[in-house]
């Protein structure tokens, strides 16, 4: 479709989302297309009408089960760390998982924060509390409290709430390859270099890229318990969240972006290098990866979760809910290092002692 000047006007009045983050476009005369502020995505007039119009369905169908999700909810508000937590009507009272401290029943929560699929719990408490004491065991200074009873109380089950993306994207890489044999003959030695130009270019389709989408849960703690199957994924009902919490998410598409855009576009440039094959040196030259299209679901992933204040900083544990993978950092007890230390040191003096005594 080409796109007279008289025309630009027409279209910088017409209000477009961006297909992969949601947020404003606005128009560029000199390109006559749409770029996105937000995330730098760029599109034609034609994909942003067709992209629209998708979305405009799509979000007219959840409104239905939005508002029976505004109804069955209720909420929990931490009023020592703002946390907002989420669990079915027969909840009557809990503890913030993130500070610990009781909470109060806040309400109803509005329907946009519906999940449109969730991953149920298969992994119960009695084995994430089996999981989590193999993983202390093979760590010997930790703090004794750390797997104290007490302690334990506050490994919590909890819904976290994920943007899963789906990304479409065109790939365009050239690269400088060549091929090198080398041989004798009598006292020479020769070297034949052949240089190639290698051109690629493919529609990559990356499904399943997940994003947290939850500040007070660091994202690299949540990126070592992955993967997730998504096989396991159901639609959602409030019935799941039965003896578990669920966090609503403070952080929105167009913030997790930029890391879902990182892993889609790092995956595409390895896939395409890893075609060039056959040579025996590869140099790329130009490498461009565009995110033509996002489709994003919003997910509650299971995962048990635990934090440890311990001499004034904050250790998170966490295990996947699905899976059993675990990640975290442990505190250390710096009495029993330095006591170990001290016992190595008496040790080395002793057999430093003896070795003086036989010289």
């Amino acid at each position: 479709m080409s796109v007279n000047a008289n025309s630009s006007e027409d279209l910088n009045s017409v209000q477009y989302r961006c297909p992969n983050c949601g947020g404003d476009l606005r128009f560029h005369p000199q390109k006559q297309g749409f770029a996105c502020e937000y995330c730098d995505s760029f599109f034609t007039p034609e994909e942003c009408q067709q992209a629209n119009a998708q979305m405009a369905q799509e979000a007219q169908a959840q409104i239905p089960a939005q508002d029976a999700f505004a109804e069955e909810n209720q909420v929990f508000l931490c009023q020592s760390c703002g946390a907002e937590l989420i669990t079915d009507s027969d909840t009557s009272a809990t503890e913030c998982v993130y500070c610990h401290n009781p909470v109060i029943l806040k309400g109803r929560l509005s329907g946009e924060y519906r999940p449109s699929r969730i991953i149920p719990f298969q992994i119960d408490k009695d084995k994430a509390t089996e999981i989590f004491k193999n993983w202390c065991g093979k760590r010997k200074f930790l703090p004794k409290d750390f797997t104290s009873d007490s302690q334990l109380i506050h490994l919590h089950g909890v819904y976290v709430p994920f943007w899963v993306a789906d990304c479409h994207i065109h790939g365009v890489m050239q690269a400088e390859c060549h091929k090198v044999r080398k041989w004798s003959s009598g006292d020479y030695h020769y070297k034949e270099v052949k240089e190639f130009d290698v051109f690629r270019e493919a529609d990559l389709h990356f499904d399943g890229i997940p994003a947290d989408g939850q500040s007070k849960v660091e994202d690299a703690l949540m990126e070592a318990i992955e993967p997730f199957d998504y096989r396991d994924t159901v639609d959602f009902d409030m019935s799941y969240l039965s003896g578990f919490l669920s966090d609503k998410y403070d952080v929105n598409k167009s913030q997790v972006f930029p890391r879902v855009r990182n892993r889609a576009v790092n995956g595409s440039d390895q896939l395409l290098r890893s075609s060039m094959t056959g040579y025996d040196s590869v140099r790329v030259i130009r490498s461009d990866m565009n995110i033509l299209s996002t489709k994003w679901q919003y997910m509650l992933l299971p995962v048990w979760f635990m934090r440890y204040e311990y001499k004034g900083k904050t250790y998170d544990f966490a295990i996947n809910g699905q899976t059993g993978i675990q990640a975290g950092t442990p505190p250390l007890d710096q009495k029993k290092l330095g006591l170990l230390c001290v016992l190595i040191a008496l040790v080395c003096g002793i057999i430093g002692f003896i070795g003086g005594l036989l010289g």
